[in-house]
């Protein structure tokens, strides 16, 4: 995922900052979607409500499409998915796991 906009920039150097503390907000937004992801699973409320302000909804189901295994809880993967992939309680998909070899 590319940032597209400097409002994008601006607000994933704001929140990579608060949700990925071990590195420096530069560094985290090489990655931008693991600042989403990280921001979809934990963020609080104003954060969640900017985020869907900032990105568009296919920006957010590319998230939920590339997660890796642990970047979401199942409360957010369910909440996520019902909300910006047409999911239902019965056909929401499995979280990504770990395969081993």
């Amino acid at each position: 995922m590319k940032i597209s906009t400097e409002t994008q920039k601006d607000y994933l150097l704001r929140v990579a900052g608060k949700y990925i503390w071990w590195k420096s907000p530069e560094d985290a937004i090489k990655y931008p979607q693991t600042v989403l992801a990280r921001v979809m699973n934990i963020g609080i409320w104003d954060d969640l409500c900017e985020l869907a302000q900032i990105f568009s909804g296919d920006e957010l189901r590319s998230v939920l499409k590339s997660a890796e295994t642990g970047q979401f809880n199942d409360r957010s993967w369910h909440y996520w998915h019902y909300l910006l992939m047409d999911c239902t309680l019965d056909n929401v998909p499995e979280p990504p796991v770990r395969r081993s070899n």
